[in-house]
């Protein structure tokens, strides 16, 4: 059932835009919860890819004193990779195109996590 309700949260979020071309849920130790990721993306590296940025940028905020991590936003020539924690124990993943309309997906993110961190 929780599976269920994660998978109906991932797909909803990959359909509110075009320009989202994955996402996860992952535990802050790197597990993939569960996740909607195209044929050549690598589950495991991108859970233990997810647990390693946010664990630098929570490190990175905490000092550099820019208070608590609310994400992690990594840009490449190829698009961008933002990680949100969705709770304490979790993180949602997204992986989006280069032409992504940012604001557009951070707010479509925020909702997500929130209620992913309501299931979990």
């Amino acid at each position: 059932m929780r599976s269920e309700m994660l998978t109906s949260i991932l797909n909803d979020l990959n359909g509110t835009s075009a320009e989202i071309e994955a996402s996860a849920v992952i535990s802050t130790d790197g597990l993939v919860i569960d996740s909607l990721l195209p044929a050549g993306m690598d589950e495991d590296r991108v859970g233990a890819m997810s647990a390693a940025m946010l664990s630098l940028g929570e490190r990175t905020s905490q000092e550099l004193a820019r208070g608590e991590l609310e994400q992690v936003l990594v840009k490449g020539k190829d698009g961008y990779i933002l990680m949100t924690h969705a709770n304490p124990e979790s993180v949602l993943t997204v992986v989006a195109k280069t032409n992504a309309r940012l604001g557009l997906i951070f707010l479509d993110v925020k909702r997500a996590a929130d209620a992913i961190g309501k299931i979990l």
